[in-house]
């Protein structure tokens, strides 16, 4: 492969260790070569129907649609999915091409746990060793996540540098990855990082905006007008707007504003504050000081805490292809709140900032604007988040309660 094919403009490349050099040329020449293998792609579509429980509903938002007036808004259900969000896709795409490579261990990184979940699962499906990375401030905050990991047999890891969040996850992943590349696969779990991994995610989570387009000619014979998914470090938006880059829909992704574009605690890299740079192997935006150090970032859904964003990503931004925006912890749990009650869903924090977007926009539409709305993930691993905003005193005396009872019968 040429050099200039590992980049998206001058966004990506691959600025990796002399030690990693062999396992990224394995890799690639492995993927370029399962992309032409028919049987690989008719397997994993196996495991995408009766494993992951794939095609996801494409679900109208009746009630919030009649509640704004304007747009008809539909739901991209990747929280159905096994494990409960698009993670599950990518995951057992790499788990199944690296045991056709002969690996026996993988490793992964992991914010808000649900990569690291769907990593542990696709692991234990295929019968490989599994340690997932996760810094120890995303172990404290999705403690679900990190029982349902071990659960499957995976080890998870904390991550005590920095500022013990994703950031530092990928560069403790990336660490042990140079110490055992004769028998691991390092499972990446976002459209970013050295090639071919941000090319590699969206090929897997394609499937996302694939479905999106049968379904929705299925319902309404036509496409989308507009798409909204929130962004980390991508992989539920580029899987969602991949399909659509070469139609009129318009594509807008969804940044975490934290507390604020001028609290300095947010993750917003799109939107005026990202500064161009080559970090974790792959040029992008990130967030960095005036020495190229990385930034502290804040999101209260930990899948979004992160510095930098997919090449990908930053290259359709800058040919104005996506918009980016963002959304402020206190809307997205506005959001959360909202569709519960108007819809009969929990959304994950993460995708709830998409959810944000599309409520601040929805009233300003159309009837006949189409807006689809990626729900990337479910919102049961966030409730140890969720749960002292919404039921305050009540969800605390029930911990304490718990407490007591598990000492009783300990």
């Amino acid at each position: 492969m040429s050099d200039n094919q590992r980049y998206f403009g001058k966004y990506g490349g691959r600025y990796i260790p002399e030690v990693l050099h062999p396992a990224f040329e394995e890799l690639e020449k492995a993927y370029e070569d399962i992309k032409e293998d028919r049987s690989f792609w008719d397997e994993l579509d196996e495991l995408y129907k009766d494993y992951i429980g794939r095609p996801t509903p494409l679900y109208y938002a009746e009630n919030v649609s009649k509640h704004f007036g304007g747009a008809q808004i539909y739901f991209k259900m990747e929280g159905n999915a096994h494990t409960g969000a698009h993670k599950i896709n990518n995951a057992v795409g790499q788990a199944l091409l690296a045991k056709k490579m002969g690996k026996k261990r993988i490793i992964a990184e992991t914010g808000a746990g649900q990569h690291g979940l769907a990593t542990a699962a696709a692991a234990a499906k295929m019968g490989m060793e599994c340690e997932v990375f996760m810094g120890e401030v995303d172990i404290a905050r999705q403690h679900p996540n990190v029982f349902g990991m071990r659960l499957f047999g995976a080890t998870v890891t904390p991550v005590t540098d920095g500022t013990k969040t994703l950031t530092d996850a990928v560069n403790a992943a990336l660490k042990n990855w140079t110490e055992r590349v004769e028998d691991t696969h390092y499972l990446l779990g976002s459209a970013l990082g050295p090639h071919p991994y941000p090319s590699m995610v969206r090929d897997f989570q394609s499937v996302i905006g694939k479905e999106i387009k049968e379904q929705l000619f299925e319902k309404i014979q036509r496409l989308p007008d507009s798409c909204i998914a929130c962004v980390g470090g991508g992989s539920n938006s580029i899987g969602m707007f991949n399909a659509f880059l070469d139609e009129s829909v318009q594509l807008i992704g969804v940044e975490a504003g934290g507390e604020g574009a001028n609290s300095k605690r947010h993750a917003i890299r799109m939107s005026g504050q990202g500064r161009l740079g080559i970090v974790q192997a792959y040029k992008s935006f990130f967030l960095q000081d005036d020495n190229g150090s990385l930034l502290p970032t804040h999101s209260i859904s930990a899948g979004l805490d992160y510095a930098g964003i997919g090449p990908q990503l930053a290259y359709l931004n800058e040919q104005n292809r996506v918009e980016f925006t963002s959304a402020t912890d206190a809307e997205v749990l506005d959001a959360v709140a909202f569709t519960a009650k108007m819809e009969g869903l929990i959304p994950a924090l993460e995708s709830s900032h998409a959810l944000a977007e599309a409520y601040k926009r929805a009233a300003t539409l159309s009837k006949d604007h189409v807006m689809v709305v990626n729900i990337s993930g479910r919102g049961d691993k966030d409730m140890f988040i969720t749960a002292p905003f919404f039921d305050g005193e009540d969800w605390l005396a029930f911990l304490k309660n718990e407490i007591i009872r598990l000492e009783k019968e300990v």
